[in-house]
């Protein structure tokens, strides 16, 4: 059985990026699915100072990083932030690229991001189809949910044609594993 690790690329315990993983996640067949939360994997503030104090690197950077390397696949639904990464996630990759700079291993990856507004996070999803590449990410779809509220019910997306494209992408994510 294949294992997929799902989490959100934010801190937020309300976050509606969590929502959209879980839900993209239940889609899925016949895999172990890992649900993980930020919050889970507390880290100090990425500084190569701390670094050199601390040794090397905070055991959360590593723990969060065996999950991927030893998971199949990656479902990541990213928070948008000022057009960015949130910046507990932002933290968590620059703390897991001093110890792994192939942070995702070249696993198949479904990309995905979630906002309240019209533009689902497509900046945020743009900067991280430029970025995760260069750290071996396997990006296989990307899926952009806009206008979250209205989109989503707390269980399922509400629009026909959205939701037909996040199964399409997720078919092609499952047969990548």
């Amino acid at each position: 059985m294949k294992k997929v690790i799902v989490f959100a690329g934010s801190n937020s315990k309300q976050s509606i990026n969590k929502q959209l993983a879980i839900y993209a996640s239940s889609l899925v067949e016949n895999s172990e699915i890992t649900i993980l939360d930020l919050n889970d994997f507390e880290l100090p503030l990425f500084g190569v100072d701390l670094e050199a104090d601390l040794g090397g690197q905070p055991k959360n950077a590593h723990k969060f990083l065996k999950y991927i390397e030893e998971s199949d696949g990656i479902m990541l639904s990213l928070a948008e932030h000022n057009g960015a990464y949130s910046a507990a996630f932002k933290n968590l990759l620059d703390w897991m690229s001093r110890i792994e700079g192939k942070t995702f291993y070249g696993k198949p990856m479904l990309l995905m991001a979630t906002s309240p507004g019209g533009r689902g996070g497509k900046s945020v999803l743009a900067m991280a189809q430029d970025r995760f590449p260069r750290h071996n990410a396997n990006i296989i779809g990307v899926f952009s949910l806009p206008s979250f509220k209205e989109n989503f019910n707390g269980s399922q997306i509400t629009d026909q044609e959205l939701n037909n494209t996040l199964k399409e992408k997720v078919e092609a994510f499952q047969k990548a594993l």
